[in-house]
């Protein structure tokens, strides 16, 4: 069992709360600084996570990286089981290399502030995103993938306590640039565990620091952490991952839906609009603060291509938001989300939106979506987006102005 390390550096910590406290809780500043210090661990067969520090991994020159997969046929209705064995339970879709979907899925975690360190790479490659709430008014992805490969996804940041819920939907590999020592201990202890890979000497690759423009990035392969969890065994077989619908007609009784705001705060905000020509959702993020002035938006990229992140299917997830380990909002809050039982949702694709509920009746159940009358869903074969919010958010459902639906976040 691969158990991994955790360290802090006490003097930098120190430093990073006294800015912090100088600041708005409310929300990040637009180039907040890293909040925590993430030293390379080592990645070695322990009985308990230490915090014994180690030296730096060298860093790897950026690799040229495209998708290995692409749908090799027009997209049919399948789900919630009896999936063939060469079309992705995670988006419907047929592969062209049935391989990739012999294994478990990948998760990895992804930076999106401090602003200025934008666009990240790979996550446009993803089947399924999970957008949300970390700390300090910002946000960060966890990007799961497997019926496709990329040679690079990151920067790759530090976990959270979703993460394990995220993690174990999707019976994924995680990979991700180790916690705060609560939080790691936190999804050491838990089903997943043994499949958590954090940087450290051995581990690059298939993780790996880069630094361009100056900037210290982790990255993965993530094809090298499919022989990564192989090599260092990693119990890495095909996982039942039913539990998804998928249809390219969409459901009757959509509202129109051309336009999605999903806002965290005055300093971070995105919104996706419908493209007719594509009939897929297009990413646009926020630019500068807004303190009164309007918002500001500019295509969120991915590096890696240079294409703007795209999703067949925006959802929008609420769920309990609670505050863990006696922190409290501000310098020192550490959020547990309950992704787990069901709540209120929304779903975009087509240019339509439904309110829905999602389902997680099991630890292990990949979440899934129903109608109100629990009839099941069906997602638009191809990528999703998870946007996660509070269970006391604001909901504007798109009539005013016509087609544009509003989620404003809020906690407790």
């Amino acid at each position: 069992m691969l158990k991994h390390l955790s360290l802090r550096t006490g003097t930098l910590m120190l430093l990073v709360m006294m800015i912090l406290a100088a600041c708005q809780t409310a929300g990040p500043a637009p180039e907040i600084t890293q909040t925590e210090a993430v030293q390379p661990q080592a990645a070695t067969v322990t009985s308990k996570p230490s915090a014994t520090p180690v030296t730096p991994t060298a860093t790897q020159a950026p690799p040229t990286a495209t998708a290995t997969t692409a749908p090799t046929a027009t997209p049919q209705a399948y789900g919630p089981d009896d999936f063939p064995v060469d079309v992705n339970p995670l988006t419907g879709l047929q592969v062209s290399d049935t391989t990739l979907l012999d294994r478990r899925p990948l998760a990895v975690k992804v930076q999106m502030f401090p602003r200025g360190q934008r666009p990240p790479w790979g996550v446009s490659l993803a089947d399924i995103v999970y957008d949300y709430y970390q700390n300090f008014g910002a946000t960060r992805f966890n990007a799961i993938f497997y019926g496709h490969d990329t040679s690079q996804v990151g920067p790759i940041r530090s976990g959270r306590m979703l993460d394990r819920d995220i993690v174990q939907m999707y019976q994924a590999i995680f990979a991700f640039g180790s916690a705060d020592q609560r939080i790691l201990n936190y999804l050491y202890n838990s089903s997943i565990g043994n499949r958590m890979i954090i940087p450290g000497p051995s581990a690059c690759p298939p993780l790996c620091r880069i630094d361009p423009n100056g900037f210290n990035y982790l990255v993965a392969d993530t094809e090298k952490i499919t022989q990564y969890a192989e090599e260092n065994n990693i119990n890495n077989e095909r996982q039942d991952l039913n539990g998804m619908s998928f249809d390219p007609t969409p459901a009757e009784g959509g509202a129109d839906a051309g336009q999605v705001f999903v806002r965290y705060n005055f300093s971070n905000y995105n919104r996706w609009d419908y493209d007719e020509s594509s009939q897929r959702y297009l990413r646009f993020q926020e630019t500068e603060n807004d303190e009164g002035n309007g918002e500001s938006y500019a295509p969120l990229l991915d590096r890696l291509n240079d294409q703007q992140i795209a999703a067949d299917n925006v959802v929008i997830l609420f769920a309990t938001h609670e505050f863990a380990f006696n922190t409290r909002p501000g310098q020192n809050e550490i959020v547990d989300i309950r992704l787990s039982g069901s709540g209120s949702a929304y779903a975009f694709r087509n240019g339509q939106g439904y309110e829905l509920r999602w389902n997680r009746p099991t630890p292990d159940a990949t979440l899934f979506l129903t109608f109100p009358d629990g009839e099941l869903y069906p997602y638009k074969p191809g990528n999703t987006w998870y946007q996660v919010v509070g269970q006391s958010s604001q909901v504007e459902t798109g009539s005013n102005p016509p087609g544009e639906w509003r989620f404003t976040f809020s906690i407790p």
